[in-house]
């Protein structure tokens, strides 16, 4: 039983990952370096910690892009 759990942890784990280098690809950010990225990550994640309008803003632009994929 433990080894399944492990198993399903794993494989959520895996499916989690692929989702998020998803959203780097239709972001646009295939091809930038992996050190631009995490530097892009890290800032974002200081802005939103200190302003929630930021968070608001980038929630519609993020809804925009996810509306175009019907498309």
């Amino acid at each position: 039983m433990a080894r399944t759990r492990t198993s399903d942890a794993r494989k959520r784990d895996t499916r989690e990952k692929i989702e998020l280098g998803g959203l780097i690809v239709k972001a646009g950010l295939r091809y930038e370096k992996r050190a631009v990225l995490l530097g892009a990550l890290v800032e974002l994640s200081s802005r939103l910690k200190a302003d929630e309008g930021e968070r608001t803003r980038l929630i519609a632009i993020g809804a925009e892009a996810f509306g175009d994929e019907g498309k």
